[in-house]
């Protein structure tokens, strides 16, 4: 599985001030503290109240990478036209139509919780098997 981990910090991503915070060297927002502090102009701050520098903070971003998963064209070929119908429009109900053939070519990236719902649209149009997507890759999570 190819390894895709983007160094680039996302443009206006939230940091953190906290530096003493046990998690702080996993945490993406204090990791991006840094580059962000030398490079940009204006930062986006969490609020310094609200973050709990105890270990517990709510906005804690895991900075290890997660399985992103590529394309799922193959899966046609194993559903009966009946089942592809209501699998389809099963996720172009949850991604809208471009999104859903954006993510079917593998234009875009499946987060984890992407591919859950996928699998899920599986389950509801009766597939049983659990076919692979077509391509796996390690990305940074920031956002999802």
């Amino acid at each position: 599985m190819p390894k895709k981990i983007y160094r680039e910090i996302p443009e206006n991503y939230p940091v953190c001030l906290h530096a003493d915070c046990p998690r702080a060297a996993t945490c993406l927002h204090r990791i991006a503290y840094a580059p962000q502090l030398e490079k940009a102009e204006y930062l986006r701050i969490i609020n310094p109240d609200r973050c709990a520098p105890d270990g517990q903070c709510p906005y804690h971003r895991d900075s290890a990478p997660v399985t992103y998963a590529r394309g799922f064209t193959n899966f046609q070929s194993r559903m009966y036209p009946a089942q592809y119908k209501k699998f389809m429009n099963t996720l172009v109900q949850a991604f809208g139509r471009n999104s859903y053939f954006e993510r079917r070519r593998g234009d875009t990236a499946l987060s984890p919780k992407e591919q859950s719902l996928v699998l899920q649209a599986l389950r509801k149009a009766g597939v049983t098997d659990t076919p692979p997507f077509d391509h796996y890759e390690e990305n940074i999570n920031w956002y999802d």
